[in-house]
């Protein structure tokens, strides 16, 4: 309903505490004649809309949902609390990924909907991984030591990008996300608290 619609029906409404509608449901198949007066004039009129179509409802919807994600995006990318920790994603056109929840969220269409890569994939991503960094943090009296020897404290990108325990063959030699998907798979214990 647009704003001229609204503004008729509340000042029948104002105008005398005794004014209402009265909605009757006719399905079509009943055939009332009215219908069909309706019908012919709706398709006979090509009258031009006081708003444009932009001022609709669902438009304000859209374009309150594009502000908000906008919003929920620069948050994202600018917050300190996201720290080093947080591993951003270059799309097969070297695009940083932005967060998003349309269309199954921005990560989510690349792993597919296997759970136990879904949760590496969560774990790499967010740091929150058996690995040294995630010790330091949350746990700063265990050892950060890792088995290759390699980093005293470890962050996601050397296990992925550098450490010698997975084969170099298969390393990501960029941050686009399917190369990480690909060594996920490849590695299936990478990541994974089961096996540290």
């Amino acid at each position: 309903m647009n704003i001229p619609v609204i503004s008729a029906v509340n000042s029948f409404f104002i105008k005398d505490g005794r004014n209402k509608i009265q909605f009757w449901f006719c399905p079509s198949k009943a055939k009332w004649p009215k219908h069909w007066l309706i019908d012919d004039q709706v398709k006979a009129d090509n009258c031009t809309p006081v708003f444009p179509s932009k001022e609709s409802h669902l438009f304000s919807r859209k374009k309150e949902c594009d502000n908000i994600l906008h919003e929920w995006q620069e948050s994202f990318t600018t917050n300190p609390k996201k720290c080093q920790c947080f591993l951003d994603f270059e799309d097969e056109n070297q695009k940083v990924i932005k967060p998003t929840y349309a269309k199954g969220g921005s990560w989510l269409p690349f792993i597919g909907f296997t759970n136990s890569l879904c949760a590496c994939f969560t774990r790499m991503t967010t740091g929150h991984a058996p690995i040294g960094e995630y010790r330091q943090r949350f746990f700063p009296h265990l050892s950060t030591n890792y088995s290759c020897g390699e980093a005293e404290v470890q962050p996601q990108e050397h296990i992925v990008m550098k450490c010698d325990i997975y084969d170099p063959s298969i390393r990501p030699c960029n941050i686009v996300i399917n190369s990480f998907v690909h060594f996920l798979v490849d590695n299936p214990g990478a990541f994974s608290f089961d096996n540290r």
